[in-house]
């Protein structure tokens, strides 16, 4: 009896953290990050204050929990979509790859501009910043995608050496527990894709490109072509030329 207690208390308590973040989403959809708070979610809940906070024991807590959430749904996306392309289609796999992050962004725009915008006013995320694991998972895919480029990339890159010292060392230290033999310029170049993938994004996703564009997707597709070409890889690529996906 005691063990059914036990396990109709952990539903009950998981039901009602899922709630809690669900009418957080529905705030931060309706009023941005800054909306997010325990109290205004605990009126609607009709929970008190006492209540709510025994769940989440600040705000960021439970901010810190949502970019969780959210940049583990990203990945799992964006994950799913490079799988199902062969390993040895590098082009292939980095267009799946951007493409399904711009397809999850749209889709998500106010977690896109949580987890990549303007930070959260008064927001301190726990030691080992927001979301370590997924943005763990982010770093060493897109690595993985630079380091698998790289053969054929590294002669039209940039001649400025790079050193471990360069980037952070959190950064460092992930990359060289996974990647003990990678060059450090394999870091830069992935930083420098992230950096193409990211910008028209989020020119899209904050509304600057509409009155410039009718077409975002294709001009997104089109940067996505020019980023494999500077990596020597649309010869490869050559047949996968095909429409961009559409807007969602």
């Amino acid at each position: 009896m005691q063990e059914q207690t036990v396990g109709r208390r952990a539903r009950l308590r998981a039901q009602t953290t899922a709630e809690i973040k669900a009418i957080a989403l529905k705030h931060l959809s309706e009023g941005g990050p800054d909306a997010v708070s325990l109290r205004a979610i605990g009126r609607e809940m009709g929970m008190s204050g006492s209540a709510i906070y025994s769940y989440f024991e600040t705000r960021d807590a439970l901010i810190t929990t949502l970019i969780n959430d959210i940049y583990s749904s990203l990945l799992d996306q964006v994950e799913t979509a490079r799988d199902a392309v062969a390993p040895d289609d590098v082009a292939g796999r980095i267009l799946a790859w951007g493409q399904a992050v711009r397809v999850w962004s749209l889709a998500n725009p106010e977690g896109f501009r949580l987890i990549y915008g303007d930070p959260v006013a008064g927001y301190r995320s726990p030691a080992g910043g927001p979301a370590p694991e997924a943005a763990k998972r982010a770093c060493l895919g897109l690595t993985e995608l630079a380091a698998a480029a790289w053969p054929r990339a590294k002669a039209t890159q940039a001649s400025t050496e790079h050193q471990w010292s360069d980037f952070s060392p959190v950064l460092a230290d992930t990359v060289r527990e996974h990647f003990p033999d990678l060059s450090p310029s394999v870091v830069a170049l992935a930083l420098r894709m992230w950096g193409r993938m990211h910008g028209l994004i989020s020119l899209e996703v904050y509304g600057h490109l509409g009155t410039q564009i009718g077409d975002p997707a294709k001009l997104y597709h089109a940067e996505l072509l020019d980023l494999l070409r500077s990596l020597r890889l649309d010869a490869e690529h050559a047949r996968r030329q095909e429409t961009p996906p559409s807007s969602p």
